[in-house]
């Protein structure tokens, strides 16, 4: 078990939500660019939608901006409650449950009038990819799930890499001690990477963690459990993972290779949970062929 500070304990995740959480009337254009502070870079290629995981603004993006916006006009978000986004369109009740999130990006889908993006998810940002893709896979042509993980909680027969008393007290320390869950967090995050420059770079990428709703959504992050939502993905999917990850660990990238219908591995020759920041050149070289590929 992990040591942890304890503190007190959360109550039990939310029964799950149907996956469709329709806003009560939809948003204009303006409206969702500006709750969820979408940034586009380039224009007239395809497009490629990126999104971030638990607690991280887009800035976790910036090392490969550059280099996939040759090929794609790369399109940036922070999730409501992070980074730039209207923090005063926080909705407990709808940002219970990842299907909350996914919403949002098929809102900015639909602004966008996308047609066959690339969608890149990172970390929880891949499970929210997943669901958003499955629901609505006409937006899309392909998915790249980035050091994802369905559930990390260890089940029968199932290897998440947490148990249930580790992650409660992770989620107690967050909610008592936020300055000393940033840097476990980033620890766990960065893992023997953790360089205090490269430390440093992902502090920037971080929201704040004191803050009521990145507490929600570390709850929502953590106790989730969307395995049964896999099978669903039938885009072409490449899984990326990284050889020693703290976070999601290689058994889980075995775990979605055999149940997705139509998915790749890729193992990096590297460690940490955010390859884009510590390894973006191996990470680029992994997306490459498979965003090239018609």
């Amino acid at each position: 078990m992990l040591n942890f500070t304890s503190a007190t304990i959360f109550s039990p995740e939310p029964a799950a939500l149907p996956l469709a959480v329709q806003p009560k009337e939809l948003l204009t254009r303006q409206q969702v660019l500006a709750r969820n502070h979408v940034r586009i870079v380039g224009h007239g290629k395809p497009p490629l939608l990126l999104c971030n995981g638990f607690g991280y603004n887009q800035r976790v993006w910036q090392s490969l901006v550059t280099a996939l916006a040759q090929d794609h006009q790369v399109i940036l978000f922070d999730h409501v409650g992070t980074g730039g986004s209207d923090v005063a369109a926080y909705d407990a009740d709808k940002y219970a449950h990842l299907a909350g999130y996914a919403q949002d990006m098929l809102d900015i889908c639909r602004v966008l009038e996308l047609e066959h993006a690339v969608l890149l998810g990172h970390s929880v940002g891949a499970m929210i990819a997943l669901l958003a893709a499955s629901q609505t896979p006409a937006y899309f042509a392909k998915v790249v799930l980035l050091t994802p993980s369905p559930c990390y909680l260890n089940d029968p027969g199932y290897y998440g890499g947490y148990e249930r008393a580790d992650i409660e007290q992770l989620l107690a320390l967050l909610q008592t001690d936020s300055q000393g869950w940033t840097s476990l967090f980033a620890n766990l995050l960065l893992g023997p990477l953790a360089t205090s420059d490269l430390a440093e770079e992902l502090y920037k990428c971080l929201s704040s963690t004191a803050s009521s709703m990145t507490q929600q959504f570390a709850r929502v992050t953590f106790l989730s459990d969307h395995r049964a939502d896999v099978p669903g993905l039938s885009l072409p999917t490449l899984v990326v993972q990284c050889q020693e990850d703290f976070i999601a660990p290689a058994e889980v990238g075995g775990y979605l290779l055999a149940h997705l219908p139509n998915a790749h591995l890729v193992n990096l020759p590297t460690a940490g949970h955010c390859p884009q920041l510590s390894a973006s050149l191996a990470t680029l070289a992994a997306l490459r062929p498979f965003l090239q590929a018609a």
